[in-house]
């Protein structure tokens, strides 16, 4: 199978909120207070063709497999969370009448992976460790930065994943009522 790992495009929203969805399915339903599994896709649909919020294209990465896209990526700078979240928690208020108020999932002095989303279908053929190691080599390796995440404390296989693939335990943080750990990766030093 041939894959390309790319930026994402407006255009593509759709594919891309479905896969999104996968990641966080409970987050998105807590968001606009309802169980509505397409009205859910769609508002992520609509963050992620839009610029400048945490959901937008612009810090999408996707994997590309014979011409489909089986997996996405959302990530961004935390020291950015406030003005990414902004927008979406207007368009909460605007649409669905919820004003919330989420616990900072991110912080200043890392780049933060929102959320990784993979094709029921290309589960288990190693997407996720694909985009995690390019997201490691993008981020870590050639920017320097440091890499984090949060893992839902109920999700043990995601946790292996980014244990497996070199993140370490960091500490805890909540999540729209979720318990999470909060892993990063960060560039080894040199031993002196």
């Amino acid at each position: 199978m041939n894959t390309v790992i790319r930026k994402a495009a407006s255009a593509e929203s759709d594919s891309i909120a479905s896969l999104i969805f996968l990641a966080m399915e409970d987050i998105v339903y807590y968001f606009i207070g309802e169980g509505s599994r397409d009205n859910a896709i769609q508002f992520l649909s609509s963050l992620i063709r839009e610029t400048n919020n945490q959901y937008s294209f612009e810090n999408c990465w996707v994997i590309e497999a014979d011409n489909k896209i089986v997996a996405a990526a959302l990530v961004y700078n935390g020291a950015d969370l406030d003005a990414l979240r902004k927008p979406v928690l207007e368009k909460i208020k605007l649409e669905y009448n919820r004003d919330l108020n989420l616990e900072n999932e991110t912080e200043p002095g890392e780049y933060y992976i929102d959320c990784i989303g993979v094709d029921p279908a290309h589960q288990g053929k190693g997407m996720g460790s694909k985009i995690i190691a390019f997201l490691i080599e993008e981020f870590v390796g050639k920017q320097n930065e440091t890499l984090g995440l949060l893992v839902d404390k109920n999700n043990p296989g995601a946790k292996r994943l980014y244990l497996k693939s070199g993140f370490a335990i960091v500490g805890e943080k909540k999540l729209a009522g979720k318990e999470m750990e909060h892993l990063q990766f960060r560039k080894q030093l040199p031993l002196t």
